[in-house]
């Protein structure tokens, strides 16, 4: 046998005698790409975060103010609420459950089970998924979940309405709030 097989084949045998090298780390993702995941997460919490105080003005010290977070719950499992509702308008906007989950800041998995969970837990699916093909895959919100949608922000609304008119009472108990009695109006 020439030399340079013999050589070959004793590099091979070593090769395969030594255990394999673990695999290298993942890179960490490049400034610019941790710049964009903070910006699309700032985003749509402050989005969120509009669309919770929606028509409400931030209160200035000593005038009272509120905070709502209304969950739907069948018996005691919570099916809905600000949460799923931000999914649902993220998926509405991008079109996508994946892209509605990296502008979430979510992973793909969680995003999906309470996708799952949602179609699951309501008489008709709230979001259709359409797989890969020449336009490739998809998510909708049925009419369905545009219907649930509106109910629950007209919910929210009439609630502010409700505290809008009665929260002013707690401005007399706040340390700088108004000097008036509460009990006196």
């Amino acid at each position: 046998m020439p030399a340079e097989r013999r050589q070959g084949k004793s590099a091979s045998a070593d090769a395969a005698s030594s255990p394999p090298s673990p695999p290298s780390p993942p890179s960490p993702p490049s400034p610019q790409e941790d710049a964009r995941r903070d910006s699309l997460a700032r985003e749509l919490l402050a989005t969120a975060e509009a669309l919770e105080a929606a028509g409400k003005e931030p209160a200035s010290p000593g005038v009272a103010g509120y905070d709502v977070r209304v969950r739907i719950r069948d018996g005691e499992t919570p099916v809905f609420g600000p949460g799923r509702l931000t999914l649902l308008r993220a998926i509405d906007a991008t079109g996508s459950i994946s892209a509605a989950a990296r502008r979430m800041n979510m992973s793909y998995r969680r995003a999906w089970l309470l996708v799952e969970a949602m179609n699951h837990e309501f008489r008709e699916p709230l979001v259709t998924r359409h797989i890969g093909g020449v336009s490739g895959g998809g998510a909708q919100l049925t009419p369905f979940a545009q219907n649930l949608v509106a109910h629950y922000d007209t919910l929210i609304k009439e609630i502010r309405s409700l505290l809008d008119a009665h929260v002013p009472t707690f401005d007399a108990y706040l340390k700088d709030g108004k000097t008036v009695d509460p009990d006196d109006e």
